[in-house]
């Protein structure tokens, strides 16, 4: 019998994790490594980059991988540094310090759901500007003592790294992160073994590990699906930010709020208010409908009561187009058993995402967020003003001006983003104070009093560390890119840190403009070509993979700073993250946006360059609308011109070149003996004492805790009080209101003159009898006045003014007006009767009303 030759099994593979064991004197180093305070903190920082600057680099500061990475040769040598481990143990002091702080239970506490996060380059869990803003509020609450929670995903690609083609064209890379090599933990269960999360789906089980992510004081839990308990088409659901087609939008924003309130309660977790940052979170009040029925024993009308008083919403796209729609087919295939948990009628589910209940319209995020929140904001002055205009086909019968949509105003979280230059200078000038009393603006106005050479020195210290990164970091991709050595040189030679230097970098939509820039090339080119006063641009930014205009306007650029007339002159900076970001707001001289307004909700780069001494030349539009200090920086005006979007641009253009020509550049340029600008200086203090104090995450946190987050705790426990008295009563009035409303008569109603003709200045008189009938609650009466636009023929909303209850007899009430006339012109006045309860926040929240006819 011959011997078989061959004998072999398929090779058994097992993942296995080797890392590098700390000695004592270093164990520090991995507890703070896991900590993301590390991130706002730079003498953490400085000490990773101390012990190995080379791997530090190599390992783009991250330190759990740079621990890993330590060599054993290393450790040693560092045990056996005094000072070395000194430091550690400095360090080390200050990080207990402040992680063991406890939480200031003044304060409401907060949980809080948002698709990404942007903390740390390190972590790919956010694509933008909504995402920093997530970021910076989770690490300004940990330095608020905020009571917060937070929930995400842990995506396993996150959202994608760009490069550029030989031709411009972007390329976006989507590669996976390795959980392991990151900055946090995985949860366990009791017996030690890695969390499981169960979310029921429709006909099957979607099954998800934990992640926690400690920002600071703040614990951040992030779900992941991506394991092998779940198919590959639901290991899909946490691969991408924003990835996949309209169902996994949906299985995402399923897990999110389903899952994500599923998670807390796996914890343990409960807090007073409930944040959706944007519309993607809102199915968390679905499950909190479902629970508070389930375990309070509720019906639904007052379980609605309970779970609104405690939510707050907040929108960050200004247009329609930017809210999630789901059909009512694919919504129906997730949702449909929901219903039935909140014992409602399927009908009545799915009209909470809807402006017109009954309709055949899509279900919308944002529309069933206003039905479950009490509260709802933009994130800026204007943003809530153009919010309002949007969600008004919510409350039909009120005007816009009339809505409870409040705004805080986005910011910035100032320790993150402020170069470490700047805040050791702020440390030496400002009040010792001054991280907890940000919004002080006496503690800014010091910096007046600071000697322009060394405001100068530490700009000039900026920028250079900026042409350095951009030459260390960029050359490799240009001499891929650009194919001709010798051209590279040649652009990195022209790189001149002595030029005036003006940033552009943000998401590549077309409503960003920044082709705007590029409308007169012959124009452009005398500005960036003159040997006196030297001017660099510097573009950067990623365009969504399935935005094709967004990617042309890329590669336009590309294009253009290919040329010989701006070859190193204009630069395209590929591949735009935190890391970036940080050098770029920080090392120009003036930040540019040109947005088509009011499509620029907030922005906050240009709050970022707030906090460096960089001066921002913008169109009023976001932030910058309230910002915006004359001596202290720039503006576009905020007015149309043209309705044709062309002539606009255009228009707009040419005001950014004589703006350019005849104020900036002559400014920077206008040097004495010491190499700077005393005007220069001056207009950079301007913006550092007048505007950077309005605009820090401080501030913005401060504003949610006074205007939204003290009313929400405050009304959900005087709600639950009593096994929700005041809660049953609310709906109890409610229902009553909508058996009986119908029937509610208006007896009479009377003028003391002709209603046609008023004059201003003349007292007019105005009586109504309101026969309730059956219904057992009180109603109001406003006087509405409105003018009609002479274009559009829209009724713009002037002012209301309240009836006064006189009498009661019965069943009777009578109303009595008394007012003078104060309007010229032609008017247009209504007059609105509505119900009445004490205990509401708002009329938002139950808006019955009835347009009455005068005789």
């Amino acid at each position: 019998m011959k011997i078989q030759a061959k004998n072999s099994n398929e090779a058994i593979w097992k993942d296995l994790y080797a890392r590098t064991k700390l000695p004592e004197q270093l164990a520090p180093l991995q507890e703070m490594a896991t900590n993301l305070w590390w991130v706002w903190n730079h003498e953490a920082t400085d000490l990773f980059e101390r012990i190995d600057a080379g791997l530090w680099e190599k390992t783009e500061g991250n330190p759990a991988l740079f621990l890993q990475k330590l060599s054993h040769k290393r450790m040693n040598e560092l045990t056996a540094d005094q000072e070395m481990t000194g430091r550690i143990s400095h360090v080390y002091s200050l990080f207990r310090n402040y992680v063991q702080a406890p939480p200031d239970r003044s304060r409401p506490s907060v949980a809080y759901f948002s698709m990404e996060y942007g903390l740390t380059s390190v972590l790919k869990i956010y694509s933008g500007g909504l995402g920093i803003l997530a970021g910076d509020y989770l690490k300004e609450a940990s330095d608020s003592n905020i009571d917060l929670v937070a929930v995400g995903f842990l995506y396993r690609y996150g959202y994608f790294t760009q490069s550029l083609s030989m031709d411009g064209q972007q390329i976006a890379n989507y590669e996976a992160q390795d959980f392991n090599q990151l900055p946090l933990a995985q949860m366990l269960d009791d017996a030690g073994e890695p969390l499981v999360l169960e979310v029921p789906y429709p006909e099957r089980t979607v099954y998800a590990h934990v992640w926690k992510v400690s920002v600071g004081r703040v614990p951040l839990y992030l779900i992941d699906t991506d394991i092998e308990e779940n198919s590959d088409w639901d290991r899909f659901i946490t691969h991408q930010l924003y990835g996949g087609d309209w169902e996994n939008r949906m299985k995402q924003e399923y897990m999110l709020g389903i899952g994500g309130m599923l998670l807390l309660n796996r914890l343990g977790i409960k807090k007073q208010v409930y944040h959706c940052n944007e519309g993607h979170a809102a199915l968390i009040n679905a499950q909190r409908l479902a629970d508070c029925i389930r375990n309070e024993k509720l019906d639904f009308n007052e379980a609605l009561e309970v779970v609104r008083a405690s939510s707050l919403y907040t929108v960050h796209t200004p247009v329609p187009a930017g809210h999630d729609y789901f059909d009512e087919a694919l919504f129906g295939k997730y949702m449909s058993g929901f219903a039935e948990k909140l014992g409602i009628g399927w009908q009545d589910f799915i009209d909470m995402g809807r402006e017109n209940p009954g309709s055949s319209e899509k279900f919308c995020m944002s529309t069933f967020a206003l039905n479950t929140c009490q509260e709802a904001n933009g994130v800026s002055w204007l943003h809530g003003q153009v919010s309002r205009q949007m969600f008004a086909p919510n409350w039909k019968g009120y005007f816009p001006e009339e809505l409870h949509v409040g705004y805080v105003t986005n910011g910035v979280h100032m320790p993150t983003w402020t170069a470490s230059e700047w805040k050791t200078y702020y440390a030496k000038v400002f009040d010792p104070n001054f991280l907890n009393d940000q919004s002080n603006k006496a503690i800014w106005e010091a910096i007046q009093l600071a000697p322009d050479a060394e405001i100068w020195d530490i700009r000039k210290k900026l920028k250079n560390k900026l042409v350095d990164y951009i030459k260390v970091v960029y050359r490799d991709n240009w001499l891929k890119n650009q194919g001709d050595p010798l051209k590279v040189v040649s652009l990195l030679e022209k790189i001149n840190p002595n030029a005036l230097m003006i940033g552009f970098g943000r998401r590549f939509a077309t409503y960003k403009r920044a082709h705007l820039l590029f409308t007169d090339l012959d124009r452009l080119a005398q500005i960036v070509n003159n040997e006196k006063c030297p001017v660099q641009f510097v573009f950067t930014g990623k365009a969504h993979p399935a935005d094709g205009g967004g990617q042309g306007l890329i590669r336009h650029i590309v294009e253009i700073s290919r040329r010989p007339e701006f070859l190193g002159k204009i630069l395209f900076l590929e591949n735009y993250d935190m890391r970036l970001a940080s050098r770029l707001i920080s090392g120009v001289d003036v930040w540019l946006n040109t947005p088509t307004r009011p499509l620029e909700a907030s922005g906050t780069s240009g709050e970022k360059a707030e906090m460096n001494g960089v001066l921002n030349f913008s169109v009023l539009d976001g932030w910058w609308y309230e910002g915006y200090k004359p001596g202290a920086g720039w503006a576009l005006t905020e007015k149309r011109t043209y309705e044709n979007q062309e002539y606009q641009d255009q228009l707009d253009a040419a005001t950014i070149y004589h703006m350019l020509e005849d104020d900036i550049i002559p400014l920077y340029f206008s040097k004495n003996s010491k190499g700077y600008s005393p005007e220069w200086i001056q207009y950079i203090k301007n913006s550092i004492s007048q505007i950077a104090p309005d605009y820090t995450m401080k501030r913005m946190l401060d504003d949610y805790i006074s205007r939204f987050y003290n009313k929400l705790a405050s009304r959900s426990a005087e709600l639950a009080e009593g096994n929700y008295a005041l809660a049953r009563e609310i709906v109890e009035w409610k229902r009553d209101v909508a058996a009986h409303w119908n029937a509610v008569a208006v007896e009479s109603f009377r003028h003391n003159d002709s209603m046609a003709h008023v004059v201003v200045g003349e007292d007019n008189v105005f009586q109504v009898v309101i026969d309730r009938k059956e219904l057992k609650g009180a109603v109001g009466i406003d006087f509405v006045c409105t003018r009609e636009h002479p274009e559009s023929h829209t009724l713009e909303f002037i002012s209301t003014t309240p009836f006064a209850l006189v009498k009661e007899e019965g069943s009777r009430l009578h109303f009595e007006l008394k007012m003078k006339a104060s309007e010229f012109g032609h008017l247009k006045v209504g007059f609105r009767m509505y119900p009445v309860h004490g205990k509401l926040p708002h009329r938002m929240d139950f808006p019955y009303l009835r347009w009455i006819q005068p005789e």
